[in-house]
Parts: structure tokens; C-alpha cells; sequence
């Protein structure tokens, strides 16, 4: 048995519920910020048999997908920064973060 724990994007967090759903995989949903860009992303926590793993990665892989998203970086109140530096600037986003954990032991009461 092994725990995923899969961070992706709100935008993808809903397309991602529903094919877990769709392909029978129970997964745990929180809400969590990023620390890069404060913005929203789910975690999934999923408990899950070893030989599903690949199945699970494939599915997380195939939905939460990378995109480029303009952001305005936070305003540096130094004079002596550039100036260019409040402008905004592309940077890549979406995507998952995906960590699979061995479990010593699983109970369900």
C-alpha cells in the first residue's frame, strides 16, 4: 500500500475529483496555498494498493496540466531596484507536485 499526496492547481483540483471518482480511486481533498504565487491549490491524499500507483500518477499526470500565467511580482519599495520589476512577467504554473509514501499500516473502522 502506499499514500500519494498530489498538490496541483484549484483549476485543475474539480477535472481531477471527477476522474478519481470516475475510476473508482477514493482520495481526501483539502485546500491549500501556495508559497511562490499565494494562490489556491488542492491536495489529494490517497491511500492506495501498489499496483494501482501507475494507474493514479497517470491519471494526476494527464489532468493537472502546466500553462503559463502572467503575475505582478510583490512592489520592492528600494530605490535602488530596478524599476522593471513591477511589471508583470510570465511564469509557468498548474502541473502537480506528487509525492508516493510506503504505509507501514492501513485501518478503516
Amino acid at each position: 500500500m502506499k499514500l500519494i499526496l498530489a498538490i496541483v492547481q484549484d483549476k485543475d483540483s474539480n477535472l481531477l475529483s471527477s476522474e478519481f471518482i470516475d475510476n473508482n480511486i477514493r482520495a481526501t481533498k483539502l485546500s491549500t496555498t501556495g508559497g511562490f504565487l499565494k494562490s489556491g491549490n488542492t491536495t489529494f491524499i490517497i491511500g492506495i494498493d501498489d499496483e494501482r500507483v501507475p494507474e493514479v500518477l497517470q491519471i494526476i499526470k494527464e489532468t493537472a496540466q502546466t500553462r503559463e500565467q502572467f503575475m505582478t511580482p510583490p512592489v520592492n519599495l528600494d530605490a535602488t531596484s530596478d524599476a522593471t520589476m513591477a511589471y508583470p512577467i510570465e511564469v509557468q504554473v498548474g502541473g502537480a507536485t506528487v509525492f508516493v509514501l510506503p504505509v507501514d499500516q492501513f485501518l478503516h473502522f
